[in-house]
């Protein structure tokens, strides 16, 4: 396995040295990699004012563990991540699948210390988005809306960026259609920036709206939030467990695990369960193997009438009219 510590900044500080850690070199905007490692596109644009993307379309050759230890702690990292493949993320001694079929969204302080790990054939597709902390102040500060947020938010003795999440279908899609753009040409480049842009504020505007909980984080804590997911998802096929039952998982008390797994997957932990159970529920109807009243039971939803209430509520179809059109 190949192993790459590196770290990624708000400006072009980090390109020479990421380039040469893949034993590469940098080609206009283009960061070529041997053959051997990796085909395909690696790419950067500084937009300037403390704003740079990074895009990346490549097929690995070879195992690749990457430690993102940055040198810089003066900005956030958002990562939209469609890989397609084994592609893992690791805190301390846990890991969880990130691309298309796991968490594809992952918004990051460069404070944080991360692993990731992608196998041969994994083919890695996303944008990288770079911002200067204080780039966001100014932001913050310059709209009424969000003012009153920005202290607790920006301060970093009390509040960490950090979220693992799902793409809307609207940010798939803008993604998709860069994919079908030549890299390097006027118009990916128009194209790309306007995407990054779009992307990065509709976050940003979750960041300073409250959306977000505001909230000191470690590595132990991450893990432990991460590690309960994981617990909600081995037994979605189960009932809700207590608030208290994931608080002693996480060896956290109860205030603050709800506080922490609002702010990691913003959500509460009931909504991301049901959320959760409710993806299951659609896949079981898919696969044909439970009938409606089947897949109620086997899922333990309160009654009948209640998972066609969730169902139609979380999709928009029922799930008969969902089975019809199969």
């Amino acid at each position: 396995m190949l192993t790459i510590k590196h770290s990624y900044g708000a400006d072009l500080d980090w390109i020479e040295s990421f380039a040469a850690s893949f034993g590469g070199k940098i080609e206009g905007n283009f960061i070529k990699v041997p053959e051997e490692i990796n085909t395909g596109f690696r790419y950067f644009i500084d937009c300037g004012d403390d704003f740079v993307i990074y895009y990346i379309d490549v097929v690995y050759k070879t195992e690749i563990h990457f430690i993102q230890s940055h040198t810089k702690s003066d900005f956030i990292c958002l990562y939209y991540n469609l890989t397609e493949g084994k592609a893992v993320k690791a805190f301390n001694d846990f890991s969880f699948n990130m691309g298309r079929f796991g968490y594809d969204l992952a918004l990051i302080d460069s404070t944080l210390e991360t692993d990731f790990y992608v196998a041969p054939d994994a083919r890695s597709f996303g944008i990288c988005i770079f911002v200067k902390k204080s780039k966001l102040n100014t932001f913050a500060q310059n709209n009424v809306l969000f003012a009153q947020n920005v202290e607790k938010v920006m301060n970093p003795e009390k509040n960490t960026f950090i979220k693992f999440d799902r793409m809307s279908p609207e940010s798939f899609h803008l993604l998709s259609d860069l994919r079908k753009l030549e890299v390097g040409s006027a118009v990916f480049n128009l194209n790309l920036v306007a995407a990054a842009y779009s992307l990065g504020a509709n976050y940003m505007n979750q960041v300073f709206n409250n959306t977000i909980t505001t909230e000191k984080v470690n590595k132990d804590d991450l893990s432990s939030i991460i590690a309960v997911q994981a617990y909600l998802h081995e037994n979605v096929d189960g009932f809700f467990p207590s608030i208290k039952t994931m608080a002693d998982k996480a060896f956290m008390s109860e205030s603050k695990f709800k506080a922490l797994f609002k702010k990691i997957t913003g959500t509460t932990p009931h909504s991301y369960f049901m959320d959760s159970k409710l993806r299951k529920a659609k896949e079981l109807l898919e696969e044909k193997k439970y009938t409606i009243s089947e897949t109620c039971d086997e899922l333990k939803f309160t009654n009948y009438s209640y998972f066609i209430f969730k169902f139609r509520k979380h999709f928009g179809i029922s799930p008969n009219t969902f089975i019809k059109k199969l």
